[in-house]
């Protein structure tokens, strides 16, 4: 899930999301280095994540929120129902997957490393978004569904979550996916990116 919003120009504010850290790649460096046979322009491993659910730019989603319900869910009263509800959400421990394939991402401008993971972790990707159908009812917004894929804040572009770690630029607008040899990967615990951008950790 990657979010996109050529409309609003540039990004005003840090875009929230909850996400895993990868800890470890392969033997290390070496391994992920080899990647860049494939992409342009490597992401440095220190940053390298894995994004559960988007949530966006929390300005940008009370304005979604607030057109969709045509002004009767203000800013002031959904701001810190969300803030609430994203700082209360249970943590998922830290755990091991593997990759052998490298997909196109966000219609074709970068690749990552398409990611098996435990069962476990998809029922908690799963039991975000169903919180957040749950938030979003309770902030007043019917046709939810409609609401998580039509938000630009979101940046939903399909119901279907694929576990994926972006790692770089593909080297073609409409590169193929490409097999790799088998990659063992370390994920931390979840966390809230950019959490003291909420307005409680201020």
């Amino acid at each position: 899930m990657t979010a996109s919003d050529p409309a609003r120009g540039k990004p005003e504010g840090l875009r929230i999301t909850v996400e895993v850290p990868v800890l470890s790649l392969g033997a290390g460096l070496a391994d992920y280095g080899g990647l860049g046979r494939y992409v342009d322009s490597l992401r440095k491993p220190s940053g390298l994540h894995m994004t559960l659910l988007h949530v966006g730019i929390l300005n940008h989603l009370l304005a979604d929120i607030e057109s969709w319900t045509k002004g009767r869910s203000t800013p002031e009263y959904v701001l810190p129902e969300i803030v609430s509800w994203l700082t209360e959400l249970p943590v998922l421990e830290g755990f091991l997957g593997k990759s052998s394939r490298l997909v196109p991402l966000g219609g074709g401008r970068l690749m990552g490393l398409e990611v098996d993971v435990p069962q476990e972790v998809h029922d908690y990707q799963a039991l975000l978004v169903q919180g957040l159908h749950v938030l979003l009812d309770d902030l007043g917004l019917d046709n939810i569904d409609d609401f998580i894929l039509g938000s630009p804040a979101l940046g939903y572009r399909s119901p279907r979550w694929l576990p994926h770690i972006a790692i770089g630029k593909a080297k073609s607008r409409h590169e193929d996916p490409i097999e790799i040899a088998p990659v063992a990967i370390g994920f931390g615990d979840s966390r809230i990116r950019n959490r003291e951008a909420l307005p409680s950790a201020q």
